[in-house]
């Protein structure tokens, strides 16, 4: 089996272990093993929308304060704007790697799925 890369840390592909954050991990190197790539992509895919639902809660702690400037001034209509923007920074975040928690995430939800098929 070739090396899971996470995190875009590079592996040899004779190497059977995982590298999560810049550290070899066997354990998931094996549960990985045991789930199947459908299964592995639509996790990651979970994984990442788990962060992007995280930072969205965060920029949108951050903005909540910032009164409506420029072109849409104090209008009710900056607020919906505001949300859609912060909604597509955190996903824009999270699929570019965003601050790890997709990667415990994964990682987590793969030792589970493992569990289950063994």
């Amino acid at each position: 089996m070739a090396a899971s890369i996470i995190n875009g840390l590079n592996g040899s592909s004779n190497d059977k272990t995982s590298i999560v954050n810049g550290r070899k991990d066997p354990l998931l190197a094996q549960a990985l093993s045991k789930v199947s790539p459908e299964a592995q992509k639509k996790i990651r895919t979970q994984a990442q929308d788990f962060e992007a639902m995280f930072l969205n809660s965060m920029f949108s702690q951050m903005t909540s304060g910032v009164k409506g400037e420029g072109p849409f001034g104090e209008t009710t209509g900056t607020g919906a704007w505001r949300s859609m923007l912060t909604d597509q920074y955190s996903k824009s975040f999270a699929k570019s790697g965003g601050v790890g928690i997709s990667n415990d995430v994964f990682r987590s939800l793969i030792l589970q799925q493992a569990s289950r098929t063994a």
